[in-house]
């Protein structure tokens, strides 16, 4: 999968790019021009095709003439406490809706996921909830928050001692390792990429709903 906001990053990177560090976390820049942060908590977006959900009156018309009611995330913020043993996100979001028939009020349910993924592919965990969107008698839109939340064990998510010493080790000009990324060195790549941990928010779609997404 990828993520919709890049500003949150894309599933599969091995770092979180910042322009400032906070204490606790990671900074290299040992004089071999490499910048990189890395955090304990995981990185948060929305996948690509699950931001969106469009309902139908019926199924099988997908045309304007039988929309229904879509809907849209909007305003993904994220917070960490990376304190305790288990490292806790929450993510909140608005979801902003918009129905065909404004005759009444009426009160439309939309389930959204919550998802932990480990190196780019590994499924830790994931939970399904619902954000409730009330129209009002005449009223065409609509808007809700809704919040997520999820674990992480700061021990998956810390580098080993070794692969720090690695990436920190100072370097001088002149020696032979200075010109090296140690980024770069296959066994910090794969050391990067089991402590990354992302936390992946959007509408629990139908495979009918993921399609017309995909194709509209």
């Amino acid at each position: 999968m990828m993520l919709r906001a890049r500003a949150f990053a894309a599933v599969g990177m091995v770092a979180v790019l910042a322009a400032c560090s906070k204490q606790g976390e990671l900074v290299v820049d040992q004089g071999v021009g490499v910048t990189s942060v890395l955090s304990l908590c995981p990185a948060v977006g929305i996948p690509d095709y699950t931001g969106d959900v469009t309902t139908f009156r019926n199924p099988a018309d997908t045309t304007a003439a039988s929309l229904d009611v879509s809907a849209a995330m909007t305003d993904l913020r994220t917070t960490c406490n990376d304190t305790a043993d288990r490292v806790y996100s929450e993510a909140s979001f608005t979801v902003n809706a918009r129905r065909s028939d404004t005759r009444g009020a009426r009160t439309v349910s939309l389930p959204y996921f919550v998802t932990v993924v480990r190196g780019g592919s590994a499924v830790v965990s994931k939970r399904v909830g619902t954000v409730t969107v009330t129209f009002a008698d005449g009223a065409e839109r609509a808007s809700a928050t809704a919040r997520a939340g999820s674990f992480v064990n700061r021990a998956d998510a810390a580098l080993p001692e070794d692969i720090r010493q690695k990436i920190t080790k100072r370097r001088r000009a002149g020696d032979a390792e200075a010109a090296l990324d140690p980024l770069a060195d296959p066994e910090v790549k794969a050391a990067i990429a089991r402590t990354r941990f992302e936390m992946l928010v959007g509408f629990q779609l139908t495979e009918d709903q993921l399609r017309y997404n995909v194709t509209r």
